[in-house]
């Protein structure tokens, strides 16, 4: 794929592209390359191909499903995610890779690859947005939350990294090559959770 070779030749640095659909897309990229990656918009399915992992970003989940039907990306996500390709998908991303949802809208799809149930807007509205410190994965970090969903259910192959108040919602999952959050660590200058992911598409 995109790997760029270190001074040793050494292939250590991932080439991670963001959805560049809608949302939260030059945040990503550059928390992206803070933490240690090169970082690429894709919008086509050649774009897709070329990078070793994909974040998929915050914005909202109905109008992503409806572009990346529109700009024909929907089936060439769903076919990386299949074979593997790592992937992390914050707030709306969390939806988009979600094998089920709840409350969406009719006929909404996802790209799916998580064996997990997570409703839309479950935190409310956007007068209802907070912020919080969590433990993500042994990890003190702050999270913010942004008209944000939660996961309902997890299938036995999916790992809890964080949970949240009111009633330790689950707000973090990993599954395999696939990461998750309900929040947003793109808005907070923290890049733990970049780095986790990078080195997730680091060991694969």
């Amino acid at each position: 794929m995109g790997r760029t070779p270190d001074q040793n030749g050494r292939t250590t640095v991932p080439t991670i592209g963001v959805l560049a659909l809608q949302g939260d897309v030059r945040e990503h990229v550059q928390m992206l390359q803070a933490a240690g990656a090169t970082a690429t918009a894709v919008r086509r399915p050649p774009e897709l191909e070329a990078v070793d992992g994909l974040v998929i970003p915050g914005g909202e989940s109905t109008t992503m499903w409806k572009l990346a039907e529109i700009f024909e990306m929907l089936e060439p996500l769903r076919l990386r995610i299949k074979d593997g390709m790592p992937a992390y998908g914050s707030c709306a991303g969390m939806i988009m890779l979600a094998d089920r949802i709840q409350d969406g809208v009719e006929g909404q799809q996802t790209i799916g690859g998580i064996d997990m149930v997570v409703r839309r807007n479950a935190f409310g509205r956007q007068a209802d947005s907070f912020e919080a410190d969590l433990d993500f994965a042994g990890s003190a970090v702050h999270a913010v939350f942004i008209r944000a969903p939660w996961v309902e259910s997890v299938g036995r192959d999916v790992k809890v990294l964080a949970t949240a108040a009111p009633g330790d919602r689950i707000v973090a999952v990993r599954q395999g090559p696939l990461l998750a959050t309900s929040f947003h660590p793109e808005l907070t200058g923290d890049t733990r959770v970049h780095e986790y992911f990078v080195n997730m598409v680091r060991e694969l």
